[in-house]
């Protein structure tokens, strides 16, 4: 079964944010910037945060992992556009 999680990370070195920023695209439906929306089985959940650690200097970086309801509609403020569902997910 999926979850949704919300991932933000906050990365002090130029490559380790690009590697962190392309293993979360991998994975995610959604994002802006430095947070990204990742509906995850538990198996994904695991490797995501395993490869994380390897990537990241926890003496200077920063992610944070929060499990969000799937079933809660956001609320947006100024030009932020509500996001949308595609049609399909391919997870490959």
């Amino acid at each position: 079964m999926r979850r949704l999680y919300l991932v933000a990370y906050d990365i002090t070195d130029a490559a380790r944010l690009t590697r962190v920023r392309d293993v979360l695209k991998g994975y995610s439906t959604g994002g802006q910037k430095s947070v990204y929306e990742c509906w995850l089985t538990p198996a994904e959940h695991d490797d995501v945060t395993a490869i994380l650690r390897r990537i990241i200097d926890p003496r200077e970086d920063r992610v944070h992992v929060i499990v969000l309801d799937g079933r809660s509609r956001p609320h947006t403020l100024g030009i932020a556009v509500p996001p949308a569902d595609p049609a399909f997910f391919y997870f490959g």
